[in-house]
């Protein structure tokens, strides 16, 4: 009577295998997921948005080059910092 070998869905942590723990290899997970994704251009609004490098994102419809997260384009203290300035210009003008 032949069993059938039942096998692992380890997604992006294939190469990990079982090392470095159960949280550390999901919040990579998370992570790879989160930078794989397509991001809506700031620009053109298309989802094209794709990481050149770290830090360096690039939209491959109207190629616009910008700097944001290490992962993500926009990070939230990105956001702040744009409303901040934003407010600053309201209140000069």
């Amino acid at each position: 009577m032949g069993r059938g070998r039942k096998t692992k869905k380890v997604a992006m942590t294939r190469g990990l295998g079982a090392r470095y723990g159960a949280t550390v290899r999901k919040r990579y997970i998370k992570v790879l997921s989160e930078t794989k994704k397509a991001h809506k251009c700031p620009q053109c609004g298309s989802p094209s948005i794709r990481r050149e490098s770290l830090g360096v994102w690039n939209c491959r419809k109207c190629g616009l080059t910008f700097t944001g997260g290490a992962y993500t384009p926009v990070t939230k203290l990105g956001m702040i910092s744009k409303r901040a300035v934003k407010s600053l210009q309201a209140s000069e003008a």
